[in-house]
Formats: structure tokens, C-alpha cells, sequence
């Protein structure tokens, strides 16, 4: 059975930091991601990495602050969140999928963890 399953959020003041992980079991994924959702929003693209790391993508408003990697061994993605703005707040998703920013190109989904900054 695939589950993805994330940890790591919490509550955190505007300009600190947290780490996201998302555990993958069942398959290695050859592309993984993280995809955030904040209140009355769509669902929206952070970061994607493949297999060897030698390719990732970014939103550019978290580029030069957020960091994703993995871990093969585990069978671990994770995502480094540094400089934490308020509009960073939302649920955060790890999926896998294609090497994609697009919601519809990910098949597998882990179930969010919250991530809130405050001011």
C-alpha cells in the first residue's frame, strides 16, 4: 500500500524556521514534491525534486528560503523552511508524481500538516 505521510508543522514567528518531512512507504518515487493550501485558496506548487536531486523547481517566492531534499535511504522528502513569512501559513502536502508544478500531475498525496506563522 502507497502512503505518504508529512510532519513536522507547527506554529512558528514570522522569520523563524521549520522542517517539514514526508515519509514515502510502499514505492520509491522518482519525483516528490510539496504543494501548500492556505484557507479559501487553491491548492498551490512550493517544490519538486527527483530521484538524484539534480533537478528541483521552486515557486518563486520561496526560492533562496526554502530548501527541499531526500533522503533515498529513508525513502524521506523533506522541506526546510527558513525566513517563515505570515503568507506562508497553509497546509502543506508532500506528493509524488511527474517532474511537475501542476496539482493534476501528482497521483499520490499525503494527508497535510499545518504549517502557521505569526506575526
Amino acid at each position: 500500500q502507497v502512503q505518504l505521510v508529512e510532519s513536522g508543522g507547527g506554529l512558528v514567528q514570522a522569520g523563524g524556521s521549520l522542517r517539514l518531512s514526508c515519509a514515502a512507504s510502499g514505492v520509491t518515487f522518482s519525483y516528490m514534491g510539496w504543494f501548500r493550501q492556505a484557507p479559501g485558496k487553491e491548492r498551490e506548487f512550493v517544490a519538486v525534486i527527483n530521484r538524484s536531486g539534480g533537478s528541483i523547481l521552486y515557486k518563486d517566492s520561496v526560492k533562496g528560503r526554502f530548501t527541499i531534499s531526500r533522503d533515498n535511504a529513508k525513502n524521506t522528502v523533506y522541506l526546510q523552511m527558513n525566513s517563515l513569512k505570515v503568507e506562508d501559513t497553509a497546509v502543506y502536502y508532500c506528493a509524488a508524481g511527474r517532474y511537475s508544478t501542476a496539482t493534476h500531475d501528482y497521483n499520490y498525496w499525503g494527508q497535510g500538516t499545518q504549517v502557521t506563522v505569526s506575526s
